[in-house]
């Protein structure tokens, strides 16, 4: 006699088999997925760094982002998981001023190791008479993770 179908033996293994795949996969998966959310401060500093050296280049001044011309992403400023803030008001200074904390993205979520509240910022820092346009650190970031999130962040603009 001819049968057909799976023993549970054979059920068994295929379910263990499945098992360990999704205990290897989800901790992969949740990394990722923060990655990805943190993926869209990159671009958003990028943006402002390139409009800020745009705008000192025309004007000789370093200016808030209505005078540069930058939107942050989102509705008033607010995504589904950052928050932008900064010199926002239609405000110049010299250049040999400088101008800290000029952008400033705070996470929303936790984001692996990033408790929420963490703040990725651009400043930009006079040396004597020239500025290091797009002088971007990472501030408030005391584990690795952070920066794992954004590995070019801190490249933005050099």
């Amino acid at each position: 006699m001819n049968k057909k179908g799976f023993t549970l033996i054979e059920l068994m293994v295929a379910v263990v088999i499945i098992g360990i795949l999704a205990a290897v996969a989800v901790p992969k998966l949740f990394g990722m997925i923060a990655k990805a959310k943190a993926s869209e401060v990159g671009p958003a500093a990028g943006t402002y760094v390139k409009m800020q050296q745009a705008y000192m280049l025309e004007n000789n001044e370093l200016g808030g982002w209505a005078l540069v011309g930058y939107k942050a992403p989102g509705v008033n400023n607010i995504t589904s998981n950052f928050t932008y803030s900064g010199v926002t008001e239609s405000s110049s200074v010299a250049i040999t001023a400088g101008l800290a904390n000029a952008w400033a993205a705070s996470n929303k979520v936790t984001l692996n190791d990033c408790a929420a509240g963490t703040n990725w910022t651009v400043s930009f820092t006079a040396a004597s008479s020239a500025v290091d346009v797009g002088s971007v650190g990472l501030n408030n970031v005391v584990t690795d993770n952070c920066r794992a999130l954004t590995p070019n962040f801190e490249n933005i603009g050099k």
